[in-house]
């Protein structure tokens, strides 16, 4: 079958590709877990487009699927940093960045204490990307989750940032780094996403009172 965007999004879809099929029988825990976030996020919007009105636009609909689709960026992403506790393909990458960094305290940094310590770091990198596809998809925390993906996309800007092979082109996390500045600036999570319904229907994430309240205030 010849690859195109339609046959690779097929493939995703139904646990085939390259990442997925590394996995074994576990792929489909993660196509079920992708189709279950994917069908959450749907139910949300239809439920913040029949309750509030404002949410009835083109704009919230176009943030909505923005922040889908980066979403299911960050999710696809998280595959290869599987079997845990650190892939081939993490620590490959990693030792990239002790040659590629921008600056040698960084270079520095991923040799004595990234590199050597990949077995802690690795569950690490792979949660931080599973939260942020969970964050964007749903639309749940969205502030917080960019202000953290920002923070995680600069170390890769700046640790891949030098000419090697294979070639990366840094404008590319620099992108990705503005598209989640704008989740920020737009508070994403209220165009028809979790952090819309709750702050509508839950008065201490509405009012910001309790802990709870006050965190998902904050980050959504």
């Amino acid at each position: 079958m010849p690859r195109n965007p339609f046959t690779d999004f097929w493939e995703f879809l139904i646990g085939a590709t390259d990442d997925q099929l590394k996995l074994g029988s576990w792929r489909y825990l993660f196509v079920l877990l992708f189709l279950a976030l994917i069908a959450a996020s749907i139910y949300f919007a239809i439920r913040n487009w029949r309750e509030d009105p404002i949410q009835r636009s083109g704009r919230h609909l176009g943030i909505w699927a923005v922040r889908v689709l980066l979403g299911g960026m960050w999710f696809q992403a998280m595959l290869w940093k599987l079997p845990l506790p650190a892939s081939e393909g993490l620590r490959y990458w990693t030792e990239q960045e002790t040659t590629r960094a921008a600056f040698e305290f960084h270079r520095e940094f991923v040799s004595n204490v990234l590199l050597p310590n990949l077995h802690l770091f690795g569950p690490v990198v792979f949660l931080a990307e599973l939260t942020f596809a969970v964050s964007f998809i749903l639309g749940l925390g969205v502030r917080l989750a960019a202000v953290l993906g920002i923070l995680f996309v600069l170390q890769l800007w700046l640790g891949i940032y030098l000419p090697g092979d294979p070639a990366e082109w840094p404008w590319s996390y620099v992108f990705l780094m503005m598209v989640m500045f704008f989740f920020i600036l737009d508070a994403a999570g209220r165009s028809l996403g979790m952090d819309a319904w709750l702050r509508r229907n839950v008065p201490a994430v509405r009012d910001g009172t309790g802990l709870l309240g006050r965190l998902l205030h904050v980050a959504g």
